[in-house]
């Protein structure tokens, strides 16, 4: 019941509708420089990579270990030792990618990497398709979210993402998430130690509703908010059986979208040359 789904499986000898049983499951855990500026710094962001996922989205670029599954089960103190590890190597955060479906269990190895010496900033880097009642669990845990905004639309959710209640679930988490830590903060170096930056993966033929995404957000937690507009999007997984986005988006879509981020007086964040390229994407274990 930690998610949205609220399957009510006993993961004890069956699986969630995420497929996740009652053990973490890790695929990669390395320094990446791939993330915002603000993230990777020049050290890295110390970034583990959770199998699973309760979402079920076509285009998913991480597909390999969301959907298939790729990774190795950890014990919550595996879970702790290596986040200890990443700051060790001399990681900006730990930044914990698709952590909601087990958010009991790396709540749990939180406090005990704490405990143990844990003191850089922890992201959480997610779907925003959670329960407010389990992003609460996490408080004074999380320094950093850094949630997607995919859809407005209920039909576009459900089409994509088989998730109707997208739209207000993610709604109901960004404001509990900005409750928790507010706007985002630097440091004098530049580097993020707390707040929300929401994210926005461009979508072929404005899938995901920009304009009523960006006016949501500036009227519920302001245009002072952190945005990283993403225009990396490229076909993959199974967007081939949705021709209208079964390709990449074009230059003119990307600069539809930066305007409108202007023409709400958006100023922080981040913006990006719009490509194909999908060298950042992780070469997932199996």
């Amino acid at each position: 019941m930690i998610c949205p789904r609220k399957c009510g499986v006993d993961r004890v000898g069956d699986l969630g509708y995420c497929r996740a049983g009652d053990r973490l499951k890790v695929n990669t855990c390395s320094l990446h420089f791939g993330e915002e500026p603000v993230i990777s710094g020049n050290r890295g962001s110390g970034t583990i990579f959770f199998s699973h996922c309760s979402l079920r989205c076509v285009f998913c670029q991480n597909y390999r270990i969301s959907d298939s599954g790729y990774g190795k089960e950890l014990g919550v103190d595996d879970l702790a030792r290596s986040m200890l590890g990443l700051q060790s190597q001399g990681a900006h955060n730990i930044n914990l990618v698709t952590p909601s479906h087990f958010t009991h269990m790396i709540r749990d190895s939180l406090v005990m990497a704490r405990k143990q010496g844990l003191v850089i900033p922890v992201l959480w880097n997610s779907s925003a398709y959670e329960l407010r009642e389990t992003l609460e669990t996490l408080e004074g845990l999380v320094d950093i979210y850094l949630p997607d905004f995919k859809y407005f639309s209920s039909a576009m959710a459900r089409k994509y993402s088989g998730a109707a209640d997208y739209p207000d679930v993610a709604k109901s988490a960004i404001r509990e998430m900005f409750r928790q830590v507010g706007h985002l903060k630097l440091d004098k170096d530049g580097i993020a130690y707390r707040g929300v930056m929401i994210r926005i993966l461009i979508l072929p033929d404005d899938a995901n509703s920009i304009h009523e995404t960006l006016e949501w957000i500036d009227m519920n937690l302001g245009n002072r908010t952190y945005i990283s507009l993403m225009g990396q999007y490229y076909p993959t997984h199974l967007a081939s059986k949705h021709h209208e986005i079964d390709r990449c988006i074009s230059s003119e879509e990307y600069e539809s979208a930066r305007r409108e981020l202007e023409s709400f007086g958006f100023e922080n964040g981040f913006v990006q040359d719009v490509g194909s390229d999908n060298s950042q994407t992780p070469d997932f274990r199996e």
